[in-house]
């Protein structure tokens, strides 16, 4: 598959503010490297700038481990280090400053955190991608993905159990239907969805499919997905449409996972792994 020119070229008069301002909404003191790896995906897949609002107390050990190019942005925090209701207000304020938000990589599942998730997402207008704890957060709650204009990009990523919580019903059933459940699912919401998996299903509400073909069983490990919803941001934030960014996502991740299983296994691949490709499959793909 070849990407489109608009990711691809770039007018010399170009500056980090004309490929997008992510704000990742991420980690806790468990899941720290979700944040990072989620960061670093955006990057390079050719993010302009990455900022990761976590909780205050891990912020120094993320700044340790993280690349130097991502910012941070310290939050109020709940006892268990995770992020807290009392961080609304700065999120708020910084989110006019930035283009897209990403929202849910190791949040956690603390009442106070999902109670954040939900009304960021109530309350907040902006483009967004809702992955891992953020998609928990909607559970029983769908409705507030049809609190906004059906204009604005939304972009959900959930695994098959994700799927399975969101809709109420069975990891089979969501298997043995895969395409209708996302085509549905987009259509109802008026969303995109990213149904991951083994044949990777991006639907959006207009009706367009994509099955992805790339990628192998060694990316089933902690911290794949995070990579991708990284991806997928910078895309969205470099001006493809929310379907587009989805599926160019898609396939380089899976691509630049069978590059890494190719010189790793894939028993021992992991998503640092893939991270390392990203350039590789941008060059075979351009």
């Amino acid at each position: 598959m070849r990407l489109p020119s608009q990711l691809l070229r770039r007018k010399l008069s170009a500056n980090k503010g004309d490929f997008g301002h992510i704000l990742i909404l991420a980690g806790c003191a468990r899941y720290s490297g979700a944040a990072v790896l989620c960061a670093e995906g955006a990057l390079h897949s050719g993010a302009g700038l990455v900022t990761l609002g976590i909780p205050k107390s891990i912020n120094s050990a993320v700044i340790r481990i993280k690349p130097k190019e991502v910012m941070t942005l310290p939050l109020t925090e709940t006892k268990e280090r995770t992020l807290s209701s009392g961080a609304y207000k700065k999120i708020k304020d910084f989110a006019k400053n930035i283009d897209l938000l990403i929202i849910g990589p190791g949040l956690g599942q603390e009442k106070a955190t999902q109670a954040l998730i939900r009304k960021v997402l109530a309350q907040i207008d902006i483009a967004r991608i809702i992955d891992a704890d953020g998609l928990n957060a909607l559970a029983g709650r769908l409705n507030l993905l049809k609190t906004h204009n059906s204009k604005l990009m939304t972009i959900l990523t959930p695994h098959p159990g994700e799927m399975a919580r969101l809709l109420g019903t069975s990891v089979k059933k969501v298997q043995s239907n895969r395409k209708e459940i996302a085509r549905r699912f987009s259509k109802k919401y008026k969303v995109t969805c990213v149904l991951k998996g083994h044949n990777t299903v991006v639907a959006d509400q207009k009706g367009s499919l994509y099955i992805n073909k790339t990628g192998n069983p060694g990316m089933a490990s902690g911290g794949c997905g995070d990579v991708l919803t990284g991806m997928i941001g910078a895309f969205l934030g470099q001006g493809l449409d929310a379907f587009s960014a989805a599926k160019y996502a898609v396939y380089l991740h899976g691509l630049a996972g069978d590059m890494a299983a190719k010189k790793k296994t894939q028993i021992s691949l992991i998503a640092s792994d893939i991270i390392d490709k990203i350039p590789e499959a941008i060059k075979m793909s351009s």
